[in-house]
């Protein structure tokens, strides 16, 4: 294709259409179409294949995204997240299990401060009212867990 001059932007680019840029013609003359969403129901813009963008991204690509996110946030592949959540440590329940650091540091993401809780677990143990029994359960099964100051705090 022959390069030119974008008529709104000035930029020499291969021509898309009506001699504009690809971005500048999407910006200015494209107008996606209004379709029902095979999926959600609601009237979105068509993204591809009947759905909106928001659920053709939760269809085909939610593992690719989590995996992503695995990796932007915890450092870790999506194989070993899977092996450290697999199960929680304290109760072995396996449906939903959260990602719970140690040290409570969300940088530190070496392997040994990461263990798998049920979100039942991994809310009591930033509770404060139900912290001290679950450090006691972990330190029983032979975790390594750094001091808590907050255990030792008292007003008298």
């Amino acid at each position: 294709m022959p390069a030119i001059i974008c008529k709104n932007c000035g930029k020499e680019v291969i021509a898309h259409s009506k001699q504009l840029c690809t971005t500048c013609y999407k910006r200015l003359l494209w107008k996606p179409k209004l379709r029902i969403c095979e999926r959600c129901k609601r009237e979105k813009f068509h993204h591809a294949k009947g759905l909106c963008s928001g659920c053709y991204q939760s269809v085909f690509k939610l593992e690719s995204n989590k995996a992503w996110n695995y990796k932007k946030y915890h450092n870790l592949d999506l194989e070993e997240y899977r092996k450290l959540t697999k199960k929680c440590v304290i109760c072995g329940f396996d449906k939903v299990v959260d990602l719970h650091h140690l040290d409570e540091n969300k940088n530190n993401n070496y392997e040994k401060n990461l263990i798998g809780l049920c979100p039942n677990h991994h809310r009591m143990i930033h509770n404060l009212e139900f912290r001290k029994e679950m450090r006691n359960i972990l330190l029983e099964k032979g975790y390594v867990l750094p001091e808590d100051p907050k255990l030792d705090f008292s007003l008298n």
